[in-house]
């Protein structure tokens, strides 16, 4: 992208950034960080990764390779971290999409915290469990933590605040005023703001300070993320800097951020808006680029205060979004957001590796889709809090149609009698309005077709593949 060419100089421009933001009490580290972003994006700075310059990553090694680890010693000094800023907005709600029910009267975030007790009594660790949540999500959430005495440890509190940063407008880059809702002139910088919001806190000395060495960090919508002793210890005998989880990609992950590697050997991390029209093309190519990121990362935090420290500091990879101000009104002031993925640290680690895992360490819920799947017997919840899939080797992959299914009440209303049975399902593609009663089972790859009027699956039916309703039995 080019400067912008304004009447305010690049030093002016970020003046207003940084007074807009230090009267919003963000931190001092935010405030680098976006400043460093800005001055990147208005000298300049190539924002986009094209195919010609990357090349595919060889093999990496997979956890099944690697070698039992003993968790009390493992787990001994790693601290858990899961993003907790996003409300579940894309489902129609305004409340942390943690607090969703995942399983019958148990949310996302029951099932963490559950998974955090349960290993901190069989390996007798102290494991503990950080939040970065936001404004938006910090007080229903911690509302919600009450409910669990037994989990801060070691005076931690149980969480962080995401930095805020100003939308910019898109011609002139100067912070974006917006009077019928000051609120939308804000945006969170992406989930990379957390290695400066983790220091900007404090929570980065605190950690250090209670003597904790290596943090797991990932998504509060991924229940298959959780503290494997195995990595733990593979980064402590290898001296791993940074380790991102990866899995081999498939069709569903096309859309998703890849790994690559520069010229110089250098790890990349590429996403959609990283990549120039050209090649959406070969940005599709799963097969080619092979390993794509969970977003599930293990950082050594004595060298994360390096990098942080380090000239320059951690200059993550600007990512450009062009929006509208008010995003449910398209003829709004035209704004940029600038965000940074926080798998595109690795860059900054010399040593960093990736490590391959089964997709029960990856399944996040994006949608209604993803949910139904979540919360049918394709899935079965341990004594432990392990959200594991029922069969490995078969995971139905359900496509509900949008209309009638994307927002979480629509959803709720057409499956009453709770989600039908997919543990012997490969697909299920709903085309329309179907409800769907008790102890419903979907067998082999199942496509319901719009029939133009409101459908009820009777109780006990047996969905076929040849996308009729079969005789329930």
């Amino acid at each position: 992208m080019a400067p912008c060419m304004t009447d305010l100089s690049v030093t002016d421009t970020i003046a207003l950034a940084a007074e807009k933001m230090r009267a919003a009490g963000q931190s001092e580290e935010a405030l680098s960080a976006f400043s460093s972003a800005l001055t990147r994006l208005e000298n300049g700075a190539q924002t986009l990764l094209p195919t010609r310059e990357l090349e595919p990553v060889p093999d990496v090694p997979g956890l099944h390779d690697l070698p039992a680890a003993d968790a009390a010693d493992a787990l001994a000094a790693v601290a858990v971290i899961k993003l907790n800023g996003g409300l579940a907005t894309s489902m129609g709600l305004r409340e942390p999409k943690s607090l969703i029910e995942a399983r019958q009267g148990i949310t996302f975030l029951d099932i963490i915290v559950g998974r955090i007790l349960a290993q901190r009594a069989a390996a007798e660790v102290r494991l503990p469990l950080v939040l970065m949540n936001s404004t938006a999500t910090r007080e229903a959430t911690l509302a919600a933590l009450a409910r669990h005495p037994e989990l801060p440890t070691d005076g931690l509190e149980l969480d962080f605040l995401q930095s805020m940063v100003p939308k910019l407008e898109a011609d002139s880059h100067r912070p974006v005023s917006w009077p019928p809702d000051p609120h939308l002139e804000w945006c969170p910088p992406g989930h990379g703001d957390v290695y400066a919001a983790l220091r900007g806190s404090g929570m980065l000395a605190a950690l250090r300070a209670a003597g904790f060495r290596y943090a797991m960090i990932s998504n509060a919508d991924n229940l298959g993320a959780t503290a494997d002793p195995r990595i733990a210890a593979h980064l402590a005998r290898e001296q791993i800097p940074f380790l991102m989880e990866v899995v081999r990609g498939t069709a569903a992950d096309r859309k998703g951020g890849h790994l690559a590697r520069r010229a110089d050997g250098r790890l990349v991390l590429r996403e959609t808006a990283q990549t120039p029209p050209e090649d959406e093309a070969s940005f599709r190519d799963y097969e080619h680029w092979r390993y794509y990121n969970t977003n599930s990362i293990w950082v050594d935090l004595d060298r994360l205060e390096e990098v942080l420290d380090s000239p320059g500091g951690l200059e993550l990879p600007v990512i450009v979004n062009h929006k509208t101000v008010d995003p449910r009104d398209k003829g709004s002031t035209p704004v940029l957001q600038l965000e940074a993925a926080m798998g595109a640290a690795i860059g900054s680690f010399p040593g960093a590796r990736l490590i391959e895992v089964p997709r029960t360490r990856f399944a996040p819920v994006k949608t209604t889709d993803d949910l139904l799947v979540l919360r049918s017997d394709a899935y079965r919840l341990t004594d432990a809090f392990e959200v594991l899939p029922a069969d490995p080797e078969r995971l139905a992959l359900v496509e509900l149609d949008s209309r009638f299914y994307k927002l979480i009440d629509q959803f709720e209303a057409r499956f009453p009698g709770g989600a039908p049975s997919l543990a012997e399902a490969e697909r299920l593609t709903v085309h329309g309005d179907y409800t769907f009663a008790a102890e419903v089972a979907v067998r082999g790859a199942v496509e319901l077709a719009d029939r133009g009027a409101p459908i009820v699956v009777p109780a006990g039916t047996i969905l076929t593949p040849d996308g009729e309703v079969g005789d329930g039995g």
